[in-house]
């Protein structure tokens, strides 16, 4: 990659652990903690992209909500513990070799932004809870265009932002889906594969596949 003006991330799940919530309460929860976090995530996913081929829009705190309730009926949870899962859920840990690598970035004069389905309330949070307020350039949020990835809308926010090439962008997901969507839509795309998945088939070949964020260093 040449000539790489900016390096956008998504949020959950590349630079923030969406299983962290659930694992803070795996006392409570039991060993199923693991496999409810999953099934959480996976159903807070699938409401994202139901909800844009139906044209019926909630913002992601809504879907988060929506699916967690199902999440915990399915895995027979206390219902007395949703609002600490959600509270954690606004507070999510970085995955431990996030904090310096942005700073090295940034040091490198990058300019950093999150290109996220969260809403600008739950991203501000969530940088400013991790001490990362300071690194990055924007918070792009799904809710300026008010649909879902990976739908083309949300990857030209940055391009009208900054007023540069597609390929001038350096994008960095850990969901196969995400990585193909900003891939096809022009970015240079990079899958972190932090648990050894197997790409999708989705009209696309990542540019890199690292294990984590700080491999990137070696990349550009």
């Amino acid at each position: 990659m040449k000539n790489i003006k900016a390096i956008i991330f998504d949020a959950y799940g590349t630079l923030f652990d969406v299983n962290s919530a659930a694992e803070k309460c795996k006392d409570k929860i039991g060993d199923k903690w693991e496999h409810f976090a999953n099934f959480w995530r996976t159903n807070q996913l699938e409401y994202t992209w139901l909800r844009s081929l139906m044209k019926r829009h909630k913002n992601f705190w809504q879907v988060t909500e929506d699916s967690l309730d199902k999440s915990m009926k399915t895995f027979n949870i206390d219902y007395s513990m949703r609002d600490e899962l959600l509270n954690l859920y606004k507070v999510l840990s970085t995955f431990k070799e996030v904090p310096e690598t942005l700073k090295t970035l940034k040091e490198k004069k990058y300019k950093l932004a999150i290109l996220s389905n969260g809403t600008p309330s739950l991203l501000n949070e969530l940088v400013k809870s991790n001490k990362l307020d300071n690194l990055f350039d924007d918070l792009f949020s799904i809710e300026g265009v008010g649909i879902y990835k990976p739908d083309s809308k949300v990857y030209d926010m940055p391009i009208k932002k900054y007023g540069i090439e597609k390929d001038e962008i350096a994008f960095l997901s850990a969901n196969t889906w995400d990585v193909s969507g900003g891939g096809n839509y022009g970015y240079n795309a990079i899958w972190v594969n932090r648990n050894k998945n197997v790409f999708d088939n989705l009209d696309y070949k990542p540019v890199y596949e690292i294990k984590d964020l700080s491999e990137l260093l070696n990349k550009i």
